[in-house]
């Protein structure tokens, strides 16, 4: 059978589309034939119908679907958003500053994928080295691990968290592979205890009256550590969690934003200061607070762009230096072409020891400011 004619006839039946749906998409390649060394697949660029951008539906022997995880939403009134989305009680985890994945088992290999649905070779391999993954997966290989990678050695977002260190991942989600369910809260947790992975952090379970003041007692205490913020979760996973981050949070994302500011900076910039708006509506602030946040927020978008403006001035590139372990050359070769297939310009500055240093090039920026710099107009 020939792959389109598996995506008309068979793939609909498999996940409960129309086939004419999945043909469009093919069609229009936001469904993708997607080959690694680790798997062979149809990869969902985009959302079709209630399938998720980034599912991966594996070739092998044994047809797999790995759902994508869907999109969390975001609350701006705590208080009102609980009151009008929970019943009874919510739960809450940290929300940690690091890079989505999921874990699977699709034979015979333990499989990391990326928000997208990509193969990434070094989640695979480093995962498999912080977590013993094996008996979990012998035991429940219809369930999917969904998590963060996290650390300053973290190849795509790096965070420094005291009991991370350079490298480290953290698990929020155990979903069903083709449904996407999720375990309820407390059933994930004594899961992953049971084989000793490691959950993010449980903040508590409150009832949705008295959530709203805890929540914004949490997220101030996680902000002046250096933290991003929480998601609330319905303790039996049946309503949809929702998100709420710091404003040292927001304040981080713009810095990183304006240190790239033709890349990034417009696309980050709306967002999070309208979080800042409404959080400081709700948490009541004083005229004193109020200045402190602005004087963040503006300090977060200046400092940083001019730094690269300046850097740029000099001839040099707009670009960030990341740091990864790798124990040869062709694992950062391979890591490279990944993120070239992620469509990231990224050249390998030197390895030694161990340890490969990474440039990602931010090209707009660099094009624009130094055409700017020479007279460009706006």
């Amino acid at each position: 059978m020939s792959l389109k004619e598996f995506i008309v006839k068979e793939l609909p039946e498999l996940l409960d589309l129309e086939p004419h749906k999945l043909e469009e998409s093919y069609k229009k390649g936001n469904l993708k034939f997607y080959q690694s060394r680790f798997i062979t697949a149809l990869q969902f660029r985009k959302a079709v119908g209630k399938i998720e951008a980034g599912t991966m539906v594996s070739l092998g022997e044994e047809i797999q679907v790995i759902r994508g995880f869907p999109k969390i939403r975001r609350t701006l009134m705590l208080k009102e958003a609980i009151k009008s989305h929970f019943q009874g009680e919510v739960a809450v985890e940290e929300k940690m500053n690091g890079y989505n994945v999921r874990i699977a088992f699709i034979d015979p290999e333990i499989v990391a994928f990326t928000r997208g649905g990509y193969v990434c070779p070094y989640t695979t391999k480093k995962a498999q080295e912080l977590m013993d993954l094996t008996q979990f997966f012998q035991d429940h290989g219809d369930l999917v691990i969904c998590g963060e990678m996290l650390g300053t050695n973290n190849p795509y977002v790096s965070h420094y968290y005291p009991e991370i260190g350079e490298l480290g991942f953290r698990i929020f989600d155990v979903r069903e592979k083709l449904t996407g369910k999720p375990l309820p809260v407390n059933q994930k947790r004594e899961l992953l205890n049971e084989y000793n992975l490691p959950p993010v952090n449980l903040l508590g379970i409150y009832s949705v009256e008295d959530a709203p003041t805890k929540i914004l007692e949490l997220v101030k205490r996680l902000g002046e550590n250096g933290r991003e913020g929480v998601v609330m979760k319905d303790p039996q996973m049946e309503i949809p969690p929702l998100k709420y981050t710091s404003s040292q949070a927001h304040d981080d994302e713009l810095i990183y934003a304006f240190k790239f500011p033709f890349d990034l900076g417009q696309a980050f910039f709306f967002s999070r200061v309208v979080r800042e708006g409404f959080q400081s509506y709700e948490m009541q602030e004083s005229e004193e607070e109020m200045k402190q946040r602005a004087q963040r927020l503006g300090e977060s978008i200046l400092y940083p762009m001019l730094q690269t403006i300046k850097h740029v001035s000099t001839h040099e590139v707009a670009g960030e230096d990341l740091t990864m372990d790798a124990e040869s050359p062709e694992e950062v070769e391979e890591f490279l072409r990944h993120l070239r297939d992620l469509g990231v310009v990224a050249v390998l500055i030197k390895y030694e020891d161990g340890k490969a240093f990474i440039r990602k090039v931010h090209q707009s920026t660099t094009d624009k400011i130094t055409n700017y710099l020479n007279g460009g107009l706006y």
